[in-house]
């Protein structure tokens, strides 16, 4: 079954046997594929409305696996049933990850695992989760339809991270390989034309894109 880069590199992460809760499943191919090529006994596939899960209920359908697959409608961690051991959210913004987890914290600290890939704000999301019972324990980038996303496994544990760790992730910056330089030589490009069209009044915004554009600098080097 083929499915798109990002959503593979994020099921690749996946503990086997784990009960997998998807929240904002999109048509669910990520959940289809840990039943039918990962072998996950059960998955829940979630949304907080609906009408996106008309094509995903279509698709469990289609792949046959309703069986494996429960769909709930609900909004973030609201939905959560106690077998559920493991959470991944691809596509949301990371202050909107974040919320997901702050306002159902005790529910959080239930999981053994978090897998994501946020859109932006990664650094928030990180820093909130690893001050909260979890620590990353595997990252990668993937590039799907010319664009670069993070994925971040976060397990069970305490961990001491600096603001590069923060910044770039722990792991990957370990890792450093073609795609980690491709992506923050883009991060730094964007820094440095949003410096040249900020007004001069943003003297605070542009100093800490300054100190950014620095330290990708010189962690690229």
């Amino acid at each position: 079954m083929k499915i798109p880069n990002r959503l593979k590199a994020i099921a690749d992460l996946v503990p086997e046997h784990a009960t997998v809760l998807d929240i904002g499943c999109d048509h669910a191919l990520l959940d289809i594929y840990l039943v039918k090529e990962k072998k996950h006994k059960k998955v829940y596939a979630s949304d907080i409305n609906e009408r996106p899960l008309e094509k995903a209920r279509q698709n469990l359908k289609n792949a046959k696996v309703e069986k494996n697959i429960k769909i709930l409608v609900g909004n973030g961690l609201d939905i959560y049933r106690p077998d559920i051991d493991t959470v991944v959210i691809a596509g949301l913004g990371g202050l909107t990850m974040k919320g997901i987890f702050k306002n159902n914290l005790k529910t959080t600290k239930k999981l053994k695992t978090i897998i994501l890939s946020p859109n932006n704000y990664q650094i928030d999301i990180k820093v909130f989760l690893t001050k909260n019972g979890f620590m990353i324990t595997d990252e990668s980038l993937v590039e799907d339809k010319n664009k670069i996303y993070q994925i971040i496994k976060f397990e069970k544990g305490r961990q001491k991270l600096g603001k590069r760790d923060y910044f770039f992730g722990p792991i990957l910056r370990k890792k450093k390989d073609d795609l980690f330089k491709k992506y923050y030589t883009k991060e730094k490009i964007s820094r440095e034309i949003l410096i040249e069209i900020l007004p001069n009044n943003y003297r605070l915004k542009k100093h800490k894109l300054k100190k950014e554009i620095k330290m990708i600098t010189e962690e690229l080097d």
